[in-house]
């Protein structure tokens, strides 16, 4: 289990005890009394999504629909098997992106692979660093779920659970700070095998309910079309940052984010969604 994992098993558990019995701890301890949490340390901890029925990780769609605000989500891909061609050049990495969303005041939430951060380390710390952004779990290797997964190899229904807490082990080696409870399944497959399998994890997996087409798009354009005309208030909007996959996305991003301000829009990371949409989010099971 990974030190994240554990720490937001330990604070429900404690908080549920606090409520039950008055305090966490065996009759065998001495009972001490501790300081409450302080207001600045509640409001930093990343809201997550109750489990759901029968030991299933929970899912979020999207935010509740009564505030015009939008999650743009990034998705940082890379297999293990791609290391040799960065090796050789191909860049999975898109420092422009990032620029650009820093210039434009931009926050965002980057589902990052354990494999991206082991290939880009620096800049996965500056990610997680800057207040803008928050980094989540996207898997290890960005292998599926799932079978028939666009063409993905597949992780077995036994390795499931290791594979995110491997992505969470390269995130700590990396020195990304702060990552956030949330996993988002390569390719957006998922079954009842996947969900029970990441409850162990303590994450809420996160999908969306607007895609940008950016992948392997070369028309800037229409992917900004495509998004402007599927938001709504609460939308969680999915594109990615890799150069060499979405090369039209950075471009893409300098058309949808004035254009949405204008229409009143305001943006922000994927942990304010959750935190605000309590049980009126949309979820999936």
């Amino acid at each position: 289990m990974t030190t994240l994992t554990a720490r937001v098993r330990s604070v429900a558990l404690c908080s549920l005890l606090a409520v039950v019995v008055g305090g966490c701890g065996s009759d065998a301890e001495p009972k001490k009394s501790a300081p409450l949490p302080s207001p600045k340390a509640e409001a930093s901890r990343p809201p997550t999504l109750a489990p759901g029925p029968q030991g299933l990780a929970p899912v979020f769609n999207n935010g509740v629909r009564r505030e015009k605000v939008v999650a743009l989500t990034f998705d940082a891909d890379m297999t293990a098997d791609q290391g040799p061609r960065a090796a050789r050049g191909e860049r999975f990495d898109n420092p422009q992106l990032i620029g650009a969303l820093k210039r434009l005041k931009v926050p965002a939430t980057v589902f990052m692979t354990g494999r991206w951060a082991e290939e880009y380390p620096a800049q996965a710390k500056e990610i997680g660093a800057d207040p803008l952004f928050e980094v989540a779990n996207h898997s290890y290797s960005h292998y599926a779920f799932t079978k028939d997964c666009y063409g993905l190899p597949t992780v077995g229904p036994k390795d499931m659970r290791a594979d995110v807490e491997r992505a969470f082990k390269a995130f700590e080696k990396a020195g990304v700070p702060d990552v956030v409870p949330y996993f988002r399944f390569p390719g957006g497959c998922y079954d009842r095998t996947a969900l029970r399998a990441l409850a162990a994890n303590g994450v809420t997996a996160v999908q969306w309910d607007v895609v940008s087409g950016d992948a392997f798009a070369t028309d800037a354009n229409a992917v900004a079309q495509d998004v402007l005309g599927g938001v709504k208030p609460g939308s969680v909007v999915v594109m990615h940052c890799t150069r060499s996959a979405a090369p039209a996305t950075e471009k893409a991003i300098r058309t949808i984010v004035p254009e949405l301000r204008r229409q009143g829009y305001r943006f922000v990371r994927v942990s304010e969604l959750i935190g605000a949409a309590g049980t009126g989010a949309e979820t999936a099971r």
